[in-house]
């Protein structure tokens, strides 16, 4: 019973991590668009993407350090 919670930690961990460094991908993506676009609404969107990708990036850091506790 211990191990199969271990394994289940460990693969919940392990998918988070994935996700949190596509999140960095994309965020830096975003904020490449960011420096390469002059239309104001191009500009507002990705200012927009990025706040919501740091927010995201944000509680999988928290979902992370509270498996870690």
């Amino acid at each position: 019973m211990r191990r199969r919670q271990a394994n289940q930690i460990r693969l919940a961990k392990e998918q988070l991590t994935k996700e949190i460094e596509s999140l960095k991908q994309s965020l830096e993506t975003a904020n490449s668009n960011f420096e390469n676009v002059s239309d104001p609404d191009l500009i507002d969107s990705y200012i927009y993407e990025m706040n919501a990708i740091s927010f995201r990036y944000k509680y999988l850091l928290r979902q992370m350090r509270n498996m870690e506790s």
